[in-house]
């Protein structure tokens, strides 16, 4: 099991990668006109309420296209309203649960947390807090399963303890528990800033790994990403069943050899 192990980091992605995350998301940015196209062929949603979270040093703004795209299939996509995200802490956590509290009570239903990155991890977190308020959890490109395996880490000011989070065994532990929900992570192995292995869940009747191609910069607006949340959150409630175009990673899984994969 994925928390019982001795950490030994994966690592962030290879530096030629990271390198090419502008120049990719730039040309996934150029190829989101068909996104009118796409919502043809998306199902439609069912009105439920759809919390989505931004990534490190990111704000609603970088969730604006995906929550466009969501409201024109007809779900209530809201953003987190609490400007930048500087990393977490007790207060932005506090904040976020009275937005799923408000938007559960407003609706009278469960909602779905979308989360991108870092924004992932606090949905994953989310739902273990309030489990019988959320109906399901979609990250996307997010490192639940090793949170230091991403160029990111060491600039979250964050430090429990006096350590940095990726230095700190407990928080990485909890992180990469199963959360009581079902839940999809989406994921690219050419990902340049989060490294793809640390987006892998074990695999059951309610968590599945979905692979991409894309950068990590280019999840918000990338056509293949939105059909796959479509899809997602179009399943009925308590009706949950894999993608049906599931990437052949379970064999990457976590507790599965994936050494000859591995970037």
């Amino acid at each position: 099991m994925a928390h019982e192990k001795n950490w030994e980091s994966i690592g962030p992605p290879p530096l030629g990668l990271f390198a090419a995350e502008q120049a990719r998301a730039l040309g996934e940015l150029a190829s989101f006109r068909a996104r009118r196209r796409l919502r043809r062929r998306a199902p439609r949603g069912d009105g439920h309420p759809v919390l989505v979270l931004p990534g490190f040093l990111a704000g609603d703004y970088s969730t604006r296209p995906l929550r466009g795209f969501l409201r024109e299939l007809c779900y209530d996509a809201r953003g987190w309203k609490q400007g930048p995200n500087l990393g977490p802490n007790a207060d932005r956590m506090k904040l976020m649960l009275e937005r799923v509290r408000q938007l559960h009570a407003r609706h009278g239903r469960k909602l779905s947390l979308v989360g991108w990155s870092l924004g992932g991890i606090y949905a994953r977190e989310l739902a273990r807090a309030v489990p019988q308020q959320v109906r399901c959890v979609i990250t996307m490109g997010s490192p639940f399963a090793d949170i230091s395996a991403t160029h990111a880490t060491r600039l979250l000011a964050i430090r429990p303890g006096g350590r940095p989070v990726h230095e700190n065994e407990a928080i990485r532990n909890m992180l990469a528990l199963p959360i009581p929900v079902p839940s999809t992570s989406i994921y690219s192995r050419t990902d340049g800033i989060v490294h793809w292995q640390s987006c892998l869940q074990e695999e059951t009747e309610s968590a599945e790994n979905v692979e991409v191609d894309c950068s990590h910069t280019g999840m918000g607006f990338h056509a293949e990403v939105f059909a796959i949340v479509a899809d997602r959150l179009a399943l009925p409630e308590g009706q949950w069943r894999p993608y049906r175009k599931r990437a052949a990673a379970s064999a990457a899984a976590p507790g599965r050899p994936a050494a000859s994969q591995a970037g």
